[in-house]
């Protein structure tokens, strides 16, 4: 268990266990949930906004038919080019 004190500020140092676990650096924005049973969690922001980038585009690739690099360039290249 880790232990942070409150300044007059409202500011917390955030203990170096956490930091290290999280993989937080100077500058890195933490993000504070609660959940339903009253619990507040603390999350590295960057690392969440990743995840759900990555749980909000699951899926789309497959959905337009790209399975592979190949696909990937054709329609990179579809879209650079314009169609043959």
């Amino acid at each position: 268990m880790n232990l942070a004190k409150i300044s007059a500020n409202g500011q917390i140092t955030v203990p170096v266990e956490i930091r290290r676990l999280l993989d937080l650096k100077s500058g890195d924005k933490i993000l504070f949930f609660q959940k339903q049973n009253g619990e507040v969690v603390v999350s590295n922001a960057s690392a969440q906004a990743i995840r759900n980038a990555q749980n909000a585009f699951a899926g789309a690739a497959e959905a337009i038919g790209i399975s592979d690099e190949d696909d990937v360039q054709a329609l990179v290249d579809e879209v650079r080019y314009g169609k043959d």
